[in-house]
């Protein structure tokens, strides 16, 4: 995706930015939680019952029609003639009555993923991972779906954005992943592949060096080690390349961002306890408002995501309502999935043909692991739930 910044080279572009921020600072909450519901509704996925097993570095399995399928290699892996599927996704089970009068249910747990037919129980992977039941939240069936759809994608210790459309993780993406991690005590699923990070940057995107990678880096690093890690000096040898000033610049997701690329640098130097002499600059940068976990009075305002780009990327709009604490800005209701991204540059959406060929023609992977992650850090942000009870009332 492609998002610019506001040229600044002649009084048109002034005025421009002028109205962008009197647009915005006149926008109420309840007008800008419709605009990027809209969005919602631009978005609807495909009508396919399906659901994924294997949270963590467990196997990946998919259960559609009747069918589990080895997710990875497309194998079918056990048959039933059905007659009556449930599939109960924040209890992580599909339940199943077959024609000869059997029952089946398939279901994970903190142990393994699990088959029981009749009085036959058994495992199909395991692997240990932490299922907090968030009890007493009023979200609580919400969070363990989304905490589903965050493990999901987590493939041999590599956080990826969805395993079926995705091959290598993404540090922008695994930095908000590994704080879900952390808030769960799950951040052993991945941190032998932090461990042996050896590059600053994932080069995704059509191979760029993109600056905010040096935070993210940094960040991922300071919860498994400390600053000895071998890639940290070479993260710090590497900065002066894009440094502008006492701020960094470059290309993330092929457009200018040096807010959200600084802030992130800082706040990776922080996390390590290393030294950190850069200053936020004072422009307009659209990612700015992705950037929630800190350094929020160091923002200028100005046009907010099109309904367009948070339908094609969800998790735009989440950070954007996390960071002016607006009200949630989609509808929470139990359903499976709850996370997407579509039209996305570098992703092979032929992953997805396994769920079905209407994902694949749309170009729409489901569920995302950024997205989950936005939904699950906002819900879980306190101060938020208050604020949108409150609205509610």
């Amino acid at each position: 995706m492609d998002l610019k910044v506001f040229p600044m080279k002649d009084i048109k572009s002034v005025i421009g930015l002028l109205l962008s921020i009197l647009l915005i600072s006149g926008m109420t909450n309840c007008e800008a939680r419709s605009q990027v519901t809209e969005a919602q509704k631009v978005m609807q996925l495909p009508k396919v019952n399906f659901f994924l097993f294997g949270m963590g570095n467990r196997d990946k399995f998919l259960y559609r029609d009747g069918t589990l399928f080895n997710a990875l290699t497309g194998d079918a892996v056990r048959q039933w003639e059905v007659i009556k599927e449930t599939i109960l996704p924040g209890e992580y089970t599909v339940k199943l009555n077959t024609s000869d009068g059997k029952e089946i249910i398939i279901t994970e747990d903190q142990i393994a993923v699990r088959i029981q037919e009749g009085a036959k129980r058994f495992s199909l992977t395991e692997g240990n991972i932490n299922l907090p039941k968030f009890e007493g939240h009023p979200q609580a069936k919400i969070l363990r779906l989304l905490l589903h759809e965050i493990l999901i994608s987590i493939v041999d210790t590599k956080p990826v954005p969805n395993f079926l459309v995705y091959s290598k993780p993404w540090y922008r993406d695994a930095a908000m992943v590994a704080m879900c991690l952390q808030k769960t005590d799950n951040i052993h699923l991945i941190r032998p592949w932090i461990l042996k990070l050896e590059e600053p940057f994932d080069r995704n995107n059509a191979g760029n060096r993109e600056p905010d990678n040096l935070g993210q880096v940094l960040y991922l690093i300071s919860l498994v080690t400390d600053s000895s890690h071998p890639l940290v000096e070479k993260v710090l040898d590497t900065i002066p390349e894009f440094q502008k000033g006492k701020h960094i610049d470059g290309s993330t997701d092929f457009s200018k961002h040096p807010v959200y690329q600084t802030k992130w640098l800082k706040f990776g130097l922080r996390a390590l306890g290393l030294e950190d002499p850069y200053e936020i600059p004072e422009v307009f940068d659209s990612y700015s408002v992705l950037f929630w976990m800190d350094f929020k009075k160091e923002h200028v305002d100005g046009r907010a995501f099109s309904k367009k780009d948070v339908a094609n990327y969800p998790y735009l709009g989440w950070a954007e309502a996390h960071f002016h604490s607006w009200p949630p800005p989609m509808s929470l209701e139990e359903q499976y999935p709850l996370t997407w991204e579509a039209h996305a540059s570098q992703a092979n959406y032929d992953g997805m043909k396994l769920v079905s060929k209407e994902y694949n023609d749309r170009k729409i992977c489901a569920p995302h692991s950024w997205h989950a992650a936005e939904m699950f850090l906002y819900l879980l942000d306190d101060a938020l739930l208050t604020d949108s009870e409150s609205a509610d009332k």
